[in-house]
């Protein structure tokens, strides 16, 4: 993207990212960010990545404007570059890679190399016209670094990307200083910690490119013994965290798997088929793959650290997505603090481009900032629905509801958690990123010593062994874990403080046994490893979310709820009310609060369902 010293600065920016996975749009005004969703919201297919019509629509109705309105269209990375990568990779590794080249090369001669001719075409289709439309380009890691740095409650910030692979890099350092965004340097494909992850997510029976949490929630349950064999044969790590990968035990960049035949000879078997039966072998590759990654990680921050004038860091790409790294690169790198981006992965790159445009093309000045407070208004940029409007929905399909005022309804939601119900909880804007941050989440009560189970298989339909995460007052986070920074997008993990963990004679259970014991007076939200993934909830962001706990607070003494997302195993987040009510009938949740309507399961009907959720939903 070029700069310029263009006069004319646009009102509205819209940017979008498409075409890979997690396709998103995001509407700017004159720098703030007005509106953002992914469209798999809208379309009820998880992972959406077709061109976001739905997101587009949401984001400019939010800012009461048409398309027309819209001076600047921006797309997240390049698509001729990304181009000329795939071919450089054929040519370098021919003839190993000419399946996956005939594989690929239909769709991008087809659609993705005229990309531009595409994008223009769709955009036409939302116009009904053929207007010409304003269209740029930004660089994927460009759009991941502005996305971190722009929003980002920092004046000054070294500012570092890592995922699986944008058009050539995989790894990059930027430095931003206020509306300016500079690259200091970069690793290419086909060396990629991300990807790396990736391969042992695939080889571990999991989804690229979803399944990689549930690699992080299952690494605490076995023991780090395949990490020397990691460094020793798959990837050489030097001192300042750069990194060479082994491609000989790597399939991604010639085949149409992510791991060689090499890499199954090295660990004693084939990858795991999914849905089968999880072993020892999976838990111990997955915290050992854990612990090289942050070992990686923790190398290269402090590198950065120490070579660039910075004290503080910011995060972007699908690594950063990665909370228990996270949660050790702000206890032991010298940084003073580290954000990062909520929509961290491709969709938080529809903001990204779009900031970068403003700030960097068009050289528009950034707010003075206070190194605290970020510009993302708490990730609340999704749509909203008012009372009116779930009271005309539940009215219309004759559901039984109550409705309580302002002042009533926290008092009695706070009674039926105490009392062990699960709750759906519906309310203000959606979150945009991959977590529920109290707008669209289930909740419950995690003192409750059954919870993690009945969420997990009574409502969520998941596997047993993955955690659930507290959300917490900020103003009371240091008196439940051992963290006393703000945490609103659930993206660090922390202790829980010594003083609430409970005593065992026994802690020399292995594997998913882990899971029987109660480990502190908080069991639902307490991992294997006496850990949890926080978010701090703050007035000013999300004041409902904040009276919720701050009434269970005073009626329990506990100022935690569980929060997980508001969906089914393979489910995109809910969106709307028509969503959440689908998804409170189909599962065992005993109440669904939308606003100020609450629900209750036991007064409703039978529930027609037009189709079985697991027929409706891939698995995840």
């Amino acid at each position: 993207m070029q700069e310029t010293t263009e006069k004319n600065v646009p009102e509205y920016i819209l940017g979008i990212s498409a075409y890979y996975h997690d396709s998103a749009a995001a509407l700017i005004h004159r720098g703030r960010i007005v509106a953002a969703a992914q469209e798999e919201r809208f379309t009820r297919k998880k992972h959406d990545s077709e061109f976001p019509a739905r997101a587009i629509e949401y984001c400019l109705e939010e800012a009461g404007i048409s398309l027309s309105d819209v001076s600047d269209l921006v797309f997240y990375d390049k698509p001729l570059l990304k181009f000329e990568r795939l071919l450089e990779t054929y040519l370098a590794y021919a003839p190993r890679g000419f399946r996956s080249f005939v594989t690929a090369m239909p769709i991008w001669l087809k659609e993705k190399l005229y990309l531009k001719k595409v994008l223009r075409t769709e955009f036409n289709k939302l116009l009904n016209d053929k207007t010409e439309i304003n269209l740029k380009f930004a660089e994927h890691h460009q759009s991941h670094a502005a996305s971190a740095f722009f929003p980002s409650p920092f004046n000054r910030a070294a500012v570092l990307c890592v995922d699986g692979v944008g058009e050539w890099a995989t790894t990059s350092l930027w430095q931003g200083d206020k509306n300016t965004l500079k690259p200091v340097w970069e690793i290419d494909f086909p060396h990629s910690l991300g990807l790396l992850y990736s391969a042992f997510t695939y080889y571990c029976g999991f989804k690229v490119n979803s399944g990689e949490y549930k690699l992080m929630g299952l690494a605490p349950y076995g023991e780090p013994c395949y990490k020397d064999l990691i460094l020793e044969h798959l990837i050489s790590v030097q001192e300042d965290g750069s990194y060479h990968l082994n491609m000989k035990y790597f399939n991604y960049a010639t085949g149409l798997t992510m791991t060689s035949k090499h890499f199954d000879l090295l660990f004693g078997a084939p990858p795991r088929k999914p849905e089968t039966q999880i072993s020892q072998k999976e838990m111990d590759l997955a915290r050992s793959i854990q612990a090289v990654t942050e070992e990686v990680l923790l190398k290269m921050v402090t590198h950065i650290h120490k070579t660039t004038d910075n004290d503080y860091l910011c995060l972007a790409g699908g690594v950063a997505l990665n909370c228990v790294a996270n949660g050790e690169l702000l206890r032991k790198s010298p940084f003073k603090d580290i954000w990062i981006q909520p929509a961290a992965g491709d969709a938080g790159g529809a903001i990204g481009c779009a900031l970068a445009l403003w700030h960097q093309h068009y050289k528009q000045d950034i707010t003075s900032k206070d190194n605290k407070t970020d510009l993302m208004s708490g990730s609340y940029l999704g749509p909203e629905f008012s009372n009116k409007q779930i009271k005309a929905y539940l009215d219309s399909i004759s559901a039984p509801y109550h409705v309580y005022s302002d002042d009533e309804i926290y008092a009695v939601l706070a009674k039926y958690l105490d009392e062990g119900k699960v709750t759906g909880w519906f309310q203000g804007r959606m979150e945009f990123g991959p977590r529920a941050l109290g707008g669209r989440s289930i909740i419950g009560d995690p003192r409750n010593t059954e919870m993690q189970t009945t969420m997990n298989l009574k409502i969520k339909y998941r596997e047993s062994f993955r955690p659930f995460a507290p959300s917490v007052l900020a103003e009371d986070v240091d008196q439940f874990f051992e963290h006393e920074s703000i945490s609103p997008y659930m993206l660090m993990v922390s202790q829980v403080n010594s003083s609430l963990l409970l005593k065992h004679d026994d802690d020399n259970q292995k594997g998913l046994d882990k899971l029987k014991q109660i480990r502190s007076s908080l069991p639902a939200i307490t991992h294997v490893d006496n850990s949890a993934r926080i978010q701090t909830v703050h007035k000013e962001t999300n004041p409902r979310f904040h009276q919720l706990l701050s009434a269970f607070k005073e009626l329990t003494n506990c100022s935690v709820l569980i929060n997980t997302s508001f969906n089914v195993r393979g489910e995109p987040i809910v969106t709307t009310p028509e969503d959440a009510f689908r998804c409170f009938m189909r599962t065992e949740m005993d109440i669904l609060v939308l606003q100020n309507c609450v629900l209750i399961k036991e007064e409703q009907g039978e529930f027609q369902d037009d189709q079985d959720w697991q027929q409706e939903f891939e698995l995840d």
